[in-house]
């Protein structure tokens, strides 16, 4: 948790009130964010395998998604081409597991 609060010095990208943090939790509502960052939990993926785990039809619009995720720190390009989460992507997904959980357990009722 104390890397997150790290976030306040950071400016992401397509802010919509110009301020860093309530721009992260605008990056952070929308699905595909959180749906990329599972995807990149266990091991980086590239371009093309994550278009086809997250059903991302348009490859623009996916590396214009990965662009901001890696403005934001979250994920990183690694030597191979491949994407990965960097050590914030990781906490925010150890955060975020628990409440994964519980979705899919509401869903299945």
């Amino acid at each position: 948790m104390a890397k997150l609060a790290g976030l306040k010095t950071r400016s992401i990208r397509g802010s919509r009130t110009g301020r860093p943090v309530m721009a992260l939790l605008d990056l952070l509502g929308r699905r595909w964010a959180l749906r990329i960052l599972w995807e990149l939990r266990d091991a980086p993926l590239t371009s093309r395998a994550l278009r086809s785990a997250c059903d991302e039809a348009s490859p623009t619009v996916l590396q214009t998604r990965l662009d901001d995720l890696r403005e934001a720190g979250f994920v990183e390009l690694g030597e191979g081409g491949g994407y990965g989460l960097t050590a914030l992507g990781r906490e925010l997904c150890e955060m975020v597991m628990p409440l994964h959980r519980f979705a899919e357990r509401w869903n299945k009722t």
